[in-house]
């Protein structure tokens, strides 16, 4: 084990130090040290898987990406976090690497984003262990597999007028984030959000922004 921080630790599969493993390598990338203890020991189960390290972080498991390039890189988290598919879209660019992300829950926003930005697939973490084996031989297969729930959730939504930046800022507003905070994440200011906004209550015939918000809600776009 390589320690790189109190929050950034490596672990790489000892047996496998210095010689070429057969089958699909696969990292796995969760920020939780027991799931990811827990998901790495049933992937090994796998036929034809093997685990070739786990990392604790993003960042981590871009580095480790760049400098060994395993098959498969299996992203566990929350189904929220769009630095997470911001990742896993910068490794796709990598030679061989294919990502699979596999998700607690999920926002459109987000099952958007990795669908459109080339993830090669995203399975929901109640997945049964042959569902999530599945996934993996079929990404490494060069296929994009995504949960059909998942897929509804970028195709079903057709007559929104709304922009994924509209979209985007009011799924922020609706967890609670202030303008300010929205404005951070999206690294745009405070005045643009709420241009943003304004536009969303008159695309939406809305009374202000939280009508605005309550539309898009009951009508599943977010």
């Amino acid at each position: 084990m390589r320690v790189l921080s109190q929050s950034r630790t490596i672990c790489l599969s000892i047996s496998n130090r210095g010689k070429k493993v057969m089958g699909i390598n696969v990292l796995v990338s969760d920020k939780l040290n027991v799931s990811r203890y827990a998901l790495s020991a049933l992937l090994e189960k796998g036929k034809g898987i093997q685990v070739v390290g786990s990392v604790g972080g993003n960042l981590d498991a871009l580095e480790y990406a760049d400098a060994h390039q395993p098959d498969v890189i299996i992203f566990s988290f929350d189904g929220a976090d769009g630095d997470t598919i911001t990742i896993a879209e910068k490794i796709t660019g990598l030679p061989k690497c294919r990502c699979l992300l596999l998700a607690e829950s999920f926002t459109r926003s987000v099952v958007r984003q990795a669908f459109t930005g080339g993830i090669a697939g995203m399975v929901q973490q109640n997945a049964s262990p042959y569902r999530l084996f599945e996934a993996v031989h079929r990404v490494h297969q060069g296929e994009r597999i995504f949960d059909t729930e998942l897929t509804v959730a970028v195709l079903g939504n057709s007559d929104c007028p709304l922009s994924e930046r509209q979209l985007s800022v009011l799924e922020k507003l609706s967890q609670g984030d202030t303008l300010s905070e929205i404005a951070a994440q999206l690294h745009i200011s405070d005045g643009t959000v709420r241009n943003y906004l304004l536009s969303a209550v008159t695309k939406l015939g809305a009374r202000n922004r939280i009508d605005a918000l309550r539309i898009a809600q009951e009508s599943h776009w977010i």
